[in-house]
């Protein structure tokens, strides 16, 4: 899901059930310095302007598995539940399981995990990769600086193309344009 939303690993694990257009394949999400709503005479509202990521494929045949038929809740959860002393947020536990929101942390290091390079903890991939590499794929295939700065939700184009890092075979593909004869100069 990171790597085909382009999202923040936070804006993610964000992301409640409920929230899910799976038909649509897409989610709202609160962006990272998501400006409060405010109200006409400037008191500041709880809730935030969302702005919508959106998936394919490999998400949306994943998403049905990974939520197993719960209605509500974070769609990312631990494997436990809170222990009795721990305050937490409604918002952040699973009314179906009791299950609690997974943290940055914990998704941090079960990739880690997971990816390690025998086996040896913290040389497995970082989250952030995920957005890295869907921006840079997406920039090798065509699109445009636009397109890229709309998809994962930059401000600024030169914080994206600090992403994008073509690999050889795109450069020679591109370099190809240039030969003699070619019919699209």
């Amino acid at each position: 899901m990171l790597y085909e939303t382009v999202a923040r690993a936070e804006e993610i694990l964000g992301v409640n059930i409920e929230e899910l257009a799976l038909a649509a394949r897409r989610a709202p999400v609160k962006a990272k310095g998501a400006k409060p709503r405010t109200r006409r005479r400037g008191a500041p509202r709880e809730d935030y302007v969302m702005e919508p990521v959106y998936w394919d494929a490999g998400t949306a045949r994943l998403l049905p598995r990974l939520i197993k038929g719960r209605t509500r809740g974070p769609v990312f959860v631990t494997h436990r539940k809170p222990s009795p002393g721990k305050v937490v947020s409604r918002r952040d536990v699973c009314p179906n399981t009791g299950l609690v929101r997974l943290s940055y942390g914990q998704a941090r290091a079960l990739l880690d995990a997971h990816t390690a390079v025998g086996g040896v903890a913290g040389t497995g991939w970082d989250l952030h990769e995920y957005r890295h590499s869907g921006l840079t794929h997406l920039g090798e295939a065509g699109a445009s600086l636009p397109m890229l700065m709309a998809k994962s939700r930059h401000k600024k184009p030169e914080n994206v193309r600090r992403y994008f890092h073509p690999s050889a075979e795109a450069i020679a593909e591109v370099t190809s344009l240039l030969a003699p004869g070619d019919s699209r100069r």
